[in-house]
C-alpha cells in the first residue's frame, strides 16, 4: 500500500493488516451496512500489474482465456492464467487505459504471477510493471453508487463490463449497482473525501462479501492450480472465448466445454461457523471419504457465519455438504445471480 495513501487512511480511523483495511472501527455495522447503504472501500488487497507496448494486446490474448484482442477502451473483461493442464494460477480483472491494460488480482500473487508472465514476453513489443505504486482501487456499491459516481467524477459506465475515463480516474461498473474506480494516488484522497460524504467507509471483508454474492471468485494462494476455468464459473462470467486461438491449458478447457462432462461448478453458500479459509475441502456421505469440494472464497455475512464461493461435485449437492469432515457443519445453498448449469 502506498506510504501516503495508508497515511491518509489511518487519519480516517481504518485499522490494517498488511496492506488491506480491515474494517473503519466496526466491521459488524459495515456488513450491515452494505446491505442497505452504499459503501466505499479500499481495495488495496489487491495488486496491479500494467501492459504496455503496441504488441500487448496479442501477447495477452496468447496468454489468457478471454479475447483480449476484443476489449475495447470502455470495456473491462474478466480472464484467467492457467497450467498447461488447464488449471488456474490466477484470474484477472482487466481494462485499458489509454494505450495500456490494466490487470487485477489478489495482491498476494503479483508478484509472482508478473514474474511468469514476464517469463514470456521474449521478443513481444510488450512490457509488464507494478501499477500499484502510482494508483489507487477503490469500491463503491449500493443505490446511490452511480449517483455519487456522476456527481463527484463524471457519467458512470451504463452497462455492467463498461468502464468511463474521466481526469485519470477509470471507472468500471461491475455489477448493477457495484463499481470500481482506478484513481491516480495523487487524486485518491479528494475522491476519498468526495464519495465519502454519503457512502459509508468499509473494509476488505464487507467488499468481499459483495463479491461473493456477485458470483465473482478470485483465485487465491490456496487454491491456485485446483479448478478449472469451468469450475469457477469463469465462462458463466465472459472470461473465456472458445472461438479465439490457443492460450495454455485452452486444450483442456475446450473439451471440458465440448466433450466432456463438467463435474464441478461453483455455488453460493452459507455455513453457519467462526472460522472459515480459501482451500478448506467438504464431504459428503456418497463420496467414501473423499473430498466432495473446496472453498474458494471467503465473506463474514451481515447475520453471523460466512458467506462462501465453494466449487463441489454437482452430484453432492443431493446431499449434505460438510465442512473439513462428515462431521463437520452443513453448507446451505443461496442464489447467485446468474444461472449456473
Amino acid at each position: 500500500m502506498h506510504d501516503s495513501w495508508r497515511a491518509f487512511l489511518a487519519t480516517r480511523q481504518a485499522t490494517f493488516s498488511d496492506d488491506a483495511v480491515l474494517h473503519f472501527g466496526n466491521q459488524h455495522a459495515e456488513l450491515h451496512a452494505a446491505r442497505q447503504d452504499t459503501v466505499l472501500a479500499d481495495l488495496s488487497h489487491h495488486g496491479l500489474i500494467r501492459f504496455t507496448g503496441e504488441e500487448t494486446s496479442l501477447f495477452l490474448n496468447n496468454l489468457l482465456s478471454s479475447d483480449v484482442k476484443k476489449l475495447g477502451v470502455n470495456q473491462a473483461q474478466w480472464s484467467s492464467f492457467s497450467t498447461p493442464k488447464g488449471r488456474m494460477l490466477a484470474n484477472f480483472l482487466i481494462w485499458c487505459d489509454n494505450e495500456a491494460y490494466l490487470l487485477q488480482l489478489p495482491k498476494p500473487l503479483q508478484a509472482a504471477i508478473q514474474k511468469k508472465l514476464s517469463m514470456y514476453v521474449l521478443r513481444s513489443k510488450t512490457k509488464p510493471a507494478d501499477a500499484s505504486a502510482d494508483t489507487i482501487l477503490l469500491g463503491l456499491a449500493g443505490t446511490h453508487a452511480a449517483t455519487l459516481i456522476e456527481r463527484h467524477i463524471g457519467p458512470a459506465p451504463a452497462a455492467p463490463m463498461d468502464t468511463a475515463h474521466h481526469n485519470g480516474v477509470t471507472v468500471i461498473r461491475l455489477s448493477a449497482q457495484r463499481f470500481e474506480l482506478a484513481v491516480p494516488v495523487e487524486q485518491a484522497a479528494t475522491i476519498w473525501e468526495k464519495l465519502a460524504e454519503d457512502a459509508k467507509p468499509v473494509g476488505q471483508a464487507v467488499w468481499s462479501w459483495l463479491e461473493v454474492q456477485d458470483g465473482t471468485p478470485w483465485i487465491l494462494p490456496a487454491t491456485q492450480e485446483q479448478f478449472v476455468p469451468q469450475m469457477a464459473n469463469m465462462e458463466l462470467i465472459g472470461a473465456v472465448s472458445f472461438s479465439k486461438g490457443c492460450y495454455p491449458g485452452q486444450e483442456i478447457v475446450a473439451r471440458t466445454q465440448y466433450l466432456g462432462k463438467l463435474k464441478r461448478r461453483m455455488y453460493l453458500m452459507h455455513v453457519a461457523v467462526d472460522e472459515v479459509s480459501p482451500g478448506q475441502e467438504l464431504y459428503s456421505a456418497e463420496m467414501n471419504g473423499q473430498a466432495s469440494g473446496m472453498i474458494a472464497n471467503v465473506a463474514p455475512a451481515p447475520g453471523g457465519g460466512f458467506d462462501v464461493l465453494a466449487v463441489v461435485q454437482i452430484a453432492s449437492l443431493e446431499h449434505d455438504l460438510h465442512l473439513g469432515s462428515l462431521e463437520g457443519p452443513v453448507l446451505i445453498r443461496k442464489t447467485l445471480p446468474y444461472a449456473v448449469h
